[in-house]
């Protein structure tokens, strides 16, 4: 039996800067995210593309949403493992190839994790539980590109 997780959101445009979309340059991309019950996620297009800088874009939360997914099955799994990880750091990255068309698609993310374990013991191991979480991430298996790992695992300094 398959179960299933529906997800809502509702996504509105607030660029409108008087003349509507009457140009290519005439308006904002500008717009804002609400999920019941949540902060409104204000974003924006990436600057590239004339978007606004100091607002999150597609792009980025797309790699956040690949970053954050490997994250919570890791720790998942090390807690089960009775791995204890302390700290969590990812510095992901993300390549997006344009085609002559102006479109393009995303051809390879590289999650870069540092997790900071409290015995030298779980080091090893935390190797074995990244290759595990990327199994079984959401978002991993669903794209059609790779997502490369380099994960540095440290002792705790007490």
């Amino acid at each position: 039996m398959t179960r299933q997780h529906q997800y809502h959101l509702t996504l509105k445009w607030t660029g409108n800067t008087g003349t509507g979309t009457s140009g290519y340059k005439d308006y904002q991309r500008s717009h804002s995210v609400f999920i019941e019950n949540k902060a409104e996620l204000v974003c924006s297009a990436d600057p590239a593309f004339s978007g606004d800088s100091t607002k999150y874009n597609p792009e980025e939360l797309f790699i956040s949403s690949l970053s954050s997914c490997h994250m919570l099955w890791f720790l998942h799994l090390c807690a089960e493992a009775g791995v204890v990880v302390t700290h969590y750091v990812d510095r992901a990255t993300g390549t997006l190839n344009l085609t002559l068309n102006g479109g393009g698609r995303f051809t390879e993310i590289i999650l870069n994790p540092v997790v900071t374990v409290t015995e030298n013991s779980m080091i090893n191991k935390t190797s074995q539980l990244h290759t595990e979480a990327n199994k079984l991430c959401f978002i991993a298996n669903s794209v059609n590109f790779p997502i490369h790992h380099n994960p540095v695992a440290k002792i705790l300094n007490v």
